[in-house]
């Protein structure tokens, strides 16, 4: 291999885990816009319109381009629209955009090759570029799985020397969804065969001389991309390779799940110091994308700064970062802990404890007329009040947390339970038979306070950090508990103080950024621990944003991460110039109607392409099959094919009827 520029990790899958470190890939060369190496974490995404509407093509990548978008991505299923990238590349170049371009192949080898000469960089997938995917069961001798890399080597060898010739960059970008039956067959669907299906396509690359390389490992399962891509570079390190990464979670959805969603898997790696480029999959116009995306990224252009004053010491050496094993908690009383799903804990000291239908925020709508309240699928575990008193009775299951010293003169104790600090829970003289809440951070562990702390079975960590890299901060602490012998559940609670969310004098600046901002960030660093198994409980401390969506964000990130399932699931593609039906107006059809069957994954499609093999894991599927047609899906599986687009939504909820999965929608009281 060609070792320019090349600095290789000494081993494991990012350079810590206790401090912010980009891991160093080699400079990749696309057009005017080189990535990798230094450069700037790169921002991408993709057109939507048809390719063969050049003037269409060239207005929207103008809009994306003017929102900071430095690479654009259009579709070319076959050599017509390959070749149409010259018309819209000059177009663009007349308007005086010179932005880079991506041609997105999928089944079409001459198209990548015609591409490749017009276009900045290629990307091409290559579970179904010159392999096979028919969702059979296939079972390969070694000789045999050989033979078939020979035959993808001599179809593939041809765009590699055209990339070579014309200067252009390659993207190989695997997707878990469409992984071939070749590597289905023999490393089944794991982030394994992902990763390998990536690698045989570099080895012909590395085999040909040809390096200007980029690499995707993308899913629309977080925790399936997550461990892809770790596993990559773990894979990549091991035979010298460097190449700059791709971050993505696709078909992410739109709205709040899908930038919750992206959060935590691109989250999760930059944190890691790994992505030297992102984009952000929304079933939204491109160019809502590229605030998303700059927001996650904007997190890391002074994190190294920020983090040389930091005080954190590694207490505990965390020399082996190749594996993480998850917090094995004990379980609290049935309250926390051990197999119970994640508790969501949310601060309404703040609100009007005189109205009882201030909880309808958290979970809790309450009927005036019965004097009951009805609990849903997100009604919230615990409540803090600290130190205030409401005055009116709270439902029976919901578990209120006050500061001790108030709790102590409580005199009805029933659901109530104490929150100490590390040294108020030494000097207290009362405590809870059941629960008892402790706040501490990971600094903690090394003071005399902590060692002469008496742990017993129902003791319950709340976990705070001031780090500038919080999550490696908290993610030491659970690493430290273990290497101690302690084992009692932590509950993570990140704080977003107002001014970083508020303007000078307190008031929100734009009505929605705020909110997003809270998503990625706290998707981020707490879907960063609990992807990895870490975590009984979070608590979101945020006193700018809204109570319910305190509440809603809880949720979505135990939902994205696959800790906790409480509503529907919409695996929705991004849209592009292949799709057969509007994805953004088809998705809140579906939505409309099916979004209160918790636990169900529904796949929306727009094309085949992005159809059965991209669902990956959706129990049910919608996959646009031609104009005006609609194929149904149970899992991989086709049920009714080329249905009527007018109908297509009312044939699927028929279908979900006929299994049993159907429920109608409600709540239950307390």
């Amino acid at each position: 291999m060609d070792t320019t520029n090349t600095i290789i990790l000494p081993g494991g899958y990012c350079n810590s885990k206790t401090t912010y470190s980009r891991f160093l890939t080699r400079e990749v060369s696309v057009g005017d816009v080189p990535m990798g190496g230094n450069h700037p974490i790169r921002i991408q995404s993709m057109t939507t319109v048809d390719t063969m509407n050049t003037l269409g093509s060239v207005e929207q990548t103008i809009r994306m381009v003017d929102a900071g978008c430095e690479y654009v991505r259009i579709t070319a299923p076959s050599i017509k629209e390959a070749e149409n990238l010259a018309n819209i590349k000059k177009e663009l170049k007349i308007r005086g955009y010179r932005v880079p371009l991506v041609a997105d192949i999928h089944f079409t080898p001459n198209a990548a090759e015609v591409a490749a000469r017009i276009v900045e960089k290629v990307r091409i997938n290559p579970g179904n570029y010159a392999d096979k995917k028919k969702f059979d069961q296939l079972e390969y001798t070694d000789a045999a799985y050989q033979d078939e890399l020979e035959r993808i080597y001599k179809k593939f060898a041809p765009l590699v020397k055209i990339c070579q010739e014309y200067g252009t960059a390659l993207r190989i970008g695997t997707n878990h969804g469409s992984l071939s039956d070749r590597i289905m067959g023999r490393y089944g669907d794991t982030p394994e065969g992902m990763v390998e299906s990536a690698l045989e396509f570099i080895r012909i690359c590395e085999d040909l001389r040809y390096y200007n390389l980029v690499v995707s490992m993308k899913s629309s399962n977080p925790q399936v991309m997550v461990r892809a891509y770790r596993l990559l570079v773990q894979k990549m390190v091991a035979e010298n390779m460097n190449y700059p990464l791709h971050l993505g979670v696709t078909e992410a959805g739109d709205g709040e799940d899908g930038r919750i969603k992206s959060a935590v898997g691109i989250g999760t790696l930059l944190e890691d110091g790994l992505g030297d480029t992102i984009r952000v999959s929304l079933t939204e116009e491109p160019e809502n994308e590229i605030p998303v995306a700059r927001a996650l990224v904007n997190r890391y252009t002074d994190r190294k700064k920020r983090q040389a004053y930091s005080t954190t010491r590694e207490i505990i050496n965390l020399a082996d970062h190749t594996n993480v094993s998850p917090y094995e908690a004990m379980e609290v009383n049935t309250f926390i802990g051990g197999s119970l799903v994640p508790r969501v804990v949310v601060d309404i000291s703040r609100e009007n404890l005189k109205d009882p239908f201030v909880l309808t925020a958290v979970g809790y709508r309450y009927d005036a007329l019965n004097d009951k309240y009805h609990m849903g699928d997100q009604s919230v575990d615990f409540v803090y009040l600290g130190s205030q008193l409401p005055s009116f009775t709270l439902p029976g299951n919901l578990k209120v947390l006050y500061d001790y010293e108030v709790w102590k003169n409580l005199k009805d104790k029933a659901n109530k339970h104490p929150v100490y600090s590390l040294k108020g829970y030494q000097d207290a003289v009362v405590f809870d038979s059941s629960l008892n809440l402790i706040t501490l951070t990971n600094d903690d562990l090394d003071g005399t306070y902590f060692a002469d702390l008496q742990i017993d079975s129902t003791v319950v960590f709340i976990l705070e950090t001031n780090q500038p890299h919080g999550m490696a901060d908290q993610r030491q602490f659970f690493n430290n508990l273990q290497a101690i012998g302690v084992n009692n559940p932590v509950i993570i609670k990140r704080s977003y103080p107002v001014e970083e969310f508020s303007g000078p004098v307190g008031e929100i600046m734009d009505p929605e950024e705020p909110i997003s901002k809270i998503q990625l960030y706290t998707a981020t660093d707490m879907g960063a621990l609990l992807i990895d198994g870490l975590g009984s409980g979070i608590w979101i401390d945020s006193p700018a944003t809204p109570l319910d969506k305190l509440a809603s964000l809880s949720f979505g990130i135990l939902q994205a991460t696959r800790s906790r399932i409480s509503k529907t699931e919409y695996i929705s593609c991004p849209s592009c110039g292949r799709t057969l039906f509007d994805l953004q107006e088809t998705t809140q059809m579906i939505r409309s109607r099916t979004n209160h069957l918790k636990g169900l994954k529904i796949g929306i499609m727009g094309c085949i392409v992005n159809g059965p093999g991209e669902m990956a894991d959706a129990d049910y599927g919608y996959v646009g099959a031609g104009p005006d047609k609609i194929t149904l899906y149970r899992g991989k599986e086709v049920v009714k094919r080329n249905v009527s687009a007018a109908n297509a939504l009312d044939e699927l909820i028929e279908i979900i009827k006929n299994d049993g999965l159907w429920i109608d929608e409600g709540e239950y009281s307390l």
